[in-house]
């Protein structure tokens, strides 16, 4: 069954999706101790969290694996993930931006080109039974190679916390977790999660000592800062007129949203088992980056098709990528159509950061569909008045016509 372990048939060689924390080290001497595993390979995915990844190699040789890999992604995962997401102005329950769950078909990606590279015949990750990221690894990595089997030792053990904490001790492995410090959190280039400890309670207001990419609203400049970013076929290229790389352009645009206090959400989201959970996120450049998007299209796009691709296209792609069908037929067909509605949204767009605001103040494109002879109630107006009242009857005469039958 996928995702379970079949007792009578092990694996010999495991290629595990490794982070470094309590959960993943553990499942290293659980795997060869509990389940037989002979061989276990660490996987880490440098995905621009910003940390030295050699301590958490060291770690995954200390722990017993064989090997302990490092893959530097940064590049695809901003070129082939984000960039996506934001032309499908992908925000789930219209306010996450996904910057967690874009890296997660990624780093099943990675973890299937591992395991084929290195004969294994099994991937493990150390996802838990109620979160996300078990739905989005496990469909991931079967949509990529169905023959690999899926083990997930955090998923079965049935151990507490503090159980898992002891378990890794007994093999010399040190907890990261300190009671001055309660929180799980997530980072990479697009942003960071913060969950657990007293943020379980939905009352409690988050201490700003768990932001590292925000200044709060008290501490942002005093001054506005206005940022002109543009497009090309709905792929961010340059702010302020300088052409960036993908990456330079993220943490560039991190930087200015975030010193401005921007890009923090508190929310109670519907995760994909059913639970309701209290996320906390920081997502400033690519919350910033959506939304300018999503306003260029406005200029650019006919409104059927912004109409019909926000309430239709944008939705579901949202859903897909947030429930793990990353590499799903539907996805694909998905990418196929907004790819075709993004040859004309090139332009740019002027933001103004202020105290906790990201707010758009102009747009322009050569592909604009705005027309000031149209939309001036000046003198240089050319639009026919006269014209509106036969536009009214026609558009109107169904209901004119119900009216008339129910009114008798």
């Amino acid at each position: 069954m996928l995702g379970n372990v079949n007792y009578m048939s092990r694996a010999n060689k495991v290629v595990l999706a490794y982070s470094g924390g309590v959960d993943t080290s553990v499942c290293i001497p659980y795997l060869k101790n509990e389940w037989g595993v002979k061989e276990v390979i660490t996987l880490a995915a440098d995905l621009g969290q910003g940390e030295e990844l050699a301590p958490i190699q060291e770690k995954a040789l200390k722990c017993g694996a064989v090997e302990s890999l490092v893959e530097n992604a940064t590049e695809e995962f901003v070129t082939n993930y984000a960039f996506p997401a934001i032309k499908a102005n992908a925000l789930y329950e219209n306010r996450y931006p996904l910057s967690t769950a874009l890296a997660r078909p990624l780093i099943a990606k990675l973890l299937v080109e591992a395991a084929e590279k290195y004969g294994a015949d099994a991937v493990a990750h150390g996802c838990t039974g109620k979160g996300n990221d078990q739905v989005r690894f496990d469909l991931g990595i079967t949509a990529l190679n169905p023959n690999l089997k899926i083990l997930a030792p955090a998923r079965e053990w049935g151990m507490s916390r503090e159980e898992t904490i002891a378990y890794g001790e007994k093999f010399g492995i040190e907890s990261p977790v300190k009671k001055s410090s309660p929180y799980s959190i997530d980072r990479n280039l697009l942003g960071r999660s913060i969950e657990a400890g007293p943020l379980e309670d939905p009352m409690t207001e988050p201490p700003e000592e768990i932001y590292a990419l925000t200044k709060s609203i008290t501490d942002a400049p005093n001054e506005p800062q206005y940022v002109e970013i543009t497009f090309e076929k709905g792929i961010p290229v340059a702010v302020d007129g300088e052409a960036l790389s993908p990456v330079a352009l993220i943490t560039k645009l991190n930087e200015i949203a975030g010193n401005h206090g921007v890009g923090r959400l508190d929310m109670i989201e519907n995760r994909v088992v059913g639970i309701k959970s209290r996320e906390i996120y920081e997502a400033p450049a690519l919350l910033v980056l959506i939304k300018a998007h999503e306003d260029l299209e406005s200029l650019t796009l006919t409104s059927d098709v912004t109409h019909y691709k926000r309430a239709q296209i944008d939705l579901m792609y949202t859903r897909l990528v947030y429930e793990g069908l990353w590499y799903s037929p539907l996805k694909s067909a998905l990418d196929a159509f907004i790819d075709q509605t993004q040859d004309r949204v090139s332009g740019v767009v002027r933001i103004k950061f202020f105290k906790g605001n990201a707010t758009i103040v102009g747009r322009k494109s050569h592909y604009s569909l705005y027309s000031p002879d149209l939309s001036t109630y000046g003198s240089d107006d050319k639009f026919d008045h006269k014209a509106a009242e036969g536009f009214i009857y026609i558009w109107g005469l169904s209901s004119r016509v119900w009216a008339e039958k129910t009114r008798l």
